[in-house]
């Protein structure tokens, strides 16, 4: 029977030893400091607890940001120095901004579930001409790219753009060939973390430890190019906007595989306190099971940039 490597225990690492010794909670203040102080004198662990999220990262350069930025680089050994950190891809609010600049003003997007919708609804300014279409109703997977074959046959003369993740895309990456028999120029914008961002969220969020949601993504640039479509990577966030521009010019299919941080937060617009407890619950097993170092890729990550 095959086992989901997450599921596994993963082995205790020097830097995760150190991490429970002498954690630095990354941000505080939901009322849970009789529990953090409990599970700090028992295990010999800081409990990092999720901020009151409200405000939080909405401020730039407010007092608590500060504070949890000078937490983090004040880390033992420092931060650089000795926590590796393994989340090196760029940033989808980036990716969503340089779209929605790039596009036509009647352009249709059609978004997959989970974090590309986030980023839509986010980062796409609708004007009365442009059109989004999910599956908002029933969450169902793979929707953006036949939906996005459907939409340039019936408008043949509009943009039409796909915000695929990479799960979306790798369920029905066989009508890429459609698009190709058909000479359909739909744009795919494919944001590729290696994972199930969205449903690890979840998981984050309800305390549990996020498993059996990594994904061995194959390249898909080249599985584009072998399909007969215009395939670009944007690896860096320099990267971004240039590949985005050459895919919508080009006259025919496109895809732009962007490479984006696995551990950037989808934040709701408001956080409950269930959520927000949940997660911290989520952040002290990651400490205790030997996982700190992605409590300090997550921080960074949505911290530091």
């Amino acid at each position: 029977m095959h086992i989901p490597s997450r599921t596994l225990p993963r082995a205790a690492k020097p830097h995760s030893r150190r991490l429970r010794r002498a954690f630095v909670p990354v941000v505080a203040g939901l009322g849970l400091a009789a529990l953090a102080d409990t599970m700090a004198s028992a295990a010999d662990v800081y409990l990092p607890i999720v901020m009151p999220i409200t405000g939080f990262l909405s401020v730039e350069g407010g007092s608590q940001r500060n504070g949890a930025v000078m937490a983090l680089e004040q880390a033992p050994g420092g931060m650089k120095a000795d926590y590796p950190i393994f989340d090196t891809g760029t940033s989808a609010t980036g990716a969503a901004t340089a779209l929605d600049k790039a596009a036509s003003d009647d352009a249709v997007f059609t978004v997959d579930v989970g974090s590309p919708s986030i980023w839509a609804a986010r980062y796409l300014r609708m004007n009365g001409k442009r059109r989004l279409v999910g599956s908002l109703t029933h969450g169902s997977m793979a929707n953006a790219l036949p939906q996005a074959i459907g939409a340039q046959v019936s408008h043949p003369g509009r943009q039409v753009i796909t915000m695929s993740g990479d799960g979306g895309l790798a369920m029905l990456m066989g009508e890429l060939l459609t698009l190709r028999q058909h000479d359909l120029p739909v744009k795919l914008v494919v944001f590729k973390n290696d994972s199930l961002a969205f449903v690890e969220l979840e998981m984050k969020a309800s305390g549990f430890l996020d498993f059996a949601t990594d994904l061995k993504n194959p390249d898909f640039a080249k599985i584009a190019e072998g399909a007969g479509l215009l395939g670009l990577r944007a690896e860096t966030a320099d990267q971004v906007e240039p590949a985005i521009a050459q895919a919508l010019k080009h006259e025919g299919p496109a895809l732009v595989e962007v490479h984006v941080s696995r551990q950037e937060l989808s934040m709701p617009p408001t956080i409950t306190f269930e959520q927000a407890k949940g997660f911290g619950i989520f952040m002290l097993k990651a400490v205790l099971s030997g996982r700190g170092d992605e409590i300090i890729d997550l921080a960074k990550v949505n911290l530091l940039r």
